[in-house]
């Protein structure tokens, strides 16, 4: 029996599968509170527990959750501890390393910290592109959060690259349409920067069409994730003056979550 063992008894893991369940489970019914509740009893469970990998997971759920509650102090707390348990786990060059850098970074995008979001971009890409059996879904979504960080940072050569590896890689992963939609809206959005609204409007309607198109027209189930999808459309579709088809993605999205 190890030393570490004896002195500390045995790791007892926490059930990542059912805890992702669960989140998936309030988010259907956008009980956000629910979803902090949940995640953090876990995580007090996984230190507990001495379980480094249940804990990184649980942050990463958390680091998620805050930026979708836009809270920035906890989101940032999460994500330095996220780090510091990759750092104990010696998960440097893993895949485990590039997702919780991904995630991280896509946080930090939203809270406008740009810089610091492009290392850790970088950093993920450089484990994701020398793994040959990375999943083409993790790489994608790579390409189109690394994208949207270029977009602020204005290197537009470099954002349409991104977008074009990331649609590139979609059609390979099951339910890529929803992605593929999002993906169409951010490259509306990068002409209207690049090009303006007057000389990109052509090129931008005909991408808000397929947007529109990949969202009617997926096989993917009716279920929590096509409605957060489909609220994440609608204002672009708002900003764009297609009224009647954001209020449409809005009202599929509220009776997906009412169970109707």
């Amino acid at each position: 029996m190890s030393d570490d063992i004896l002195m500390n008894g045995p790791v007892r893991p926490v059930p990542q599968q059912r805890i992702r369940e669960k989140v998936d489970d309030y988010m259907s019914r956008r009980d956000y509170p629910g979803v902090e509740r949940h995640l953090r009893y876990w995580l007090e469970e996984a230190r507990q527990g001495r379980d480094l990998r249940g804990e990184l997971m649980v942050l990463n759920e958390l680091i998620g959750h805050y930026r979708k509650t836009a809270e920035r102090d906890k989101a940032l707390t999460c994500a330095d501890d996220a780090l510091s348990v990759l750092d104990r786990l010696d998960f440097g060059g893993t895949i485990s390393e590039g997702t919780t850098c991904v995630n991280i970074a896509t946080m930090l995008n939203s809270f406008s910290e740009n810089a610091r979001a492009m290392e850790l971009f970088e950093r993920a890409r450089v484990v994701y592109e020398n793994s040959p059996a990375i999943d083409p879904w993790l790489l994608a979504g790579l390409y189109n959060n690394m994208a949207l960080t270029c977009v602020s940072l204005h290197r537009h050569d470099e954002t349409w690259a991104l977008y074009d590896r990331a649609m590139e890689l979609l059609p390979r992963v099951e339910n890529g349409e929803l992605e593929m939609a999002v993906t169409c809206l951010n490259r509306a959005n990068l002409i209207e920067a690049r090009d303006g609204m007057e000389a990109g409007e052509r090129a931008i309607f005909d991408l808000l069409d397929e947007a529109l198109r990949l969202l009617k027209e997926t096989p993917a189930p009716r279920d929590g994730y096509y409605a957060f999808v489909c609220e994440k459309c609608a204002p672009t579709f708002d900003y764009y003056g297609y009224f009647a088809d954001a209020e449409a993605l809005r009202r599929e999205a509220k009776r997906i979550y009412e169970g109707s």
